[in-house]
């Protein structure tokens, strides 16, 4: 039969499955938490964290993490590194796949996030968190006074590109197309706003200059031509959407259409047992703080489950 069932079982090791860890573990859960390739989730790529409350002076995106889970360690959280590559949630215990071993829990809660995509530049990658960044409410007030681009035509772009001239002197929004995705107030307040100007048609093919360390200007393409025009500036946004981490779970738990999982009653999903928290569920708020803040629901929700199993 295998080793004993896990009462509880966190996929995800960010705020969602770190708070959820020590609320686990201090109600004497004993939680096992599959921490995925990425620990720490997308607060590892942000440097500077200034609005988690508690921190005056804010503090590194790694080390809110590494203090998280330090504490719920305290408390008898264990942790095991890997992805989770295959789940069963048809048969009670539910069991996961990590690295050719079965593990099975009663409870099991997925915070396994959501990841921003990204243009696949190789200079975007070495400049994210040193200038590039895809949250400008985390990373906007960094860029006071300086001019930044933003990257993307829907809802989101143009959200970042308006809460980026609170500090910015002017934003630029490069888009791929000749009209925005965006919903018809919001690109209403786009075009009224000054600080703002549009790039239409045109396509980022490079970030400059990774040999600085950091954000300089972008060199974009001008639709189905090869001239290319560089834009001095001193950060880029890149606003093209997120996909949550639910492929695992495709065909076993409600998903809405954009496959972000579909919770209710606080974090309960389709499945009684299984519990989702943070941006794998949230596609709205996608906070560090909202996270933490449902991996605590998460947590409560699989206690009283596994009271009411007996």
């Amino acid at each position: 039969m295998g080793s004993p069932a896990e009462d509880v079982i966190i996929l995800g090791s960010g705020p969602a499955g770190l708070t959820a860890a020590l609320y686990t573990a201090r109600a004497n859960l004993r939680p096992l938490v599959i921490e995925g390739n990425e620990t720490g989730g997308q607060l590892v790529l942000t440097t500077m964290v200034e609005n988690y409350p508690g921190f005056p002076e804010g503090l590194m995106g790694p080390e809110l993490i590494s203090g998280m889970r330090q504490q719920a360690e305290r408390f008898g959280a264990r942790f095991l590194k890997g992805d989770a590559t295959v789940a069963d949630l048809s048969r009670h215990p539910f069991s996961l796949m990590v690295d050719n071993e079965v593990h099975r829990t009663r409870t099991l809660i997925i915070a396994t996030g959501a990841s921003a995509n990204l243009l696949g530049l190789e200079s975007e990658r070495k400049l994210l968190g040193h200038g590039v960044s895809t949250c400008a409410t985390c990373d906007g007030f960094f860029f006071r006074d300086q001019q930044v681009a933003v990257v993307g035509g829907g809802d989101s772009a143009v959200e970042e590109a308006l809460f980026l001239t609170k500090f910015a002197t002017k934003v630029t929004l490069i888009h791929r197309r000749d009209k925005l995705r965006a919903s018809k107030i919001m690109q209403e307040r786009t075009f009224a706003n000054p600080k703002i100007e549009l790039l239409w048609n045109r396509t980022v093919v490079e970030i400059l200059d990774a040999s600085q360390g950091k954000v300089t200007g972008v060199t974009t393409r001008i639709d189905g031509s090869s001239s290319l025009e560089t834009l001095a500036c001193d950060g880029v946004f890149v606003a093209i959407g997120h996909s949550p981490n639910t492929k695992l779970f495709s065909g076993q738990l409600e998903m809405d259409e954009r496959g972000y999982i579909v919770t209710n009653h606080g974090t309960m999903t389709s499945v009684p047992g299984v519990f989702a928290a943070g941006d794998v569920q949230d596609h709205v708020y996608k906070q560090a703080v909202t996270a933490a803040g449902s991996g605590c629901m998460a947590a409560l929700d699989a206690e009283r489950y596994l009271e009411n199993l007996g």
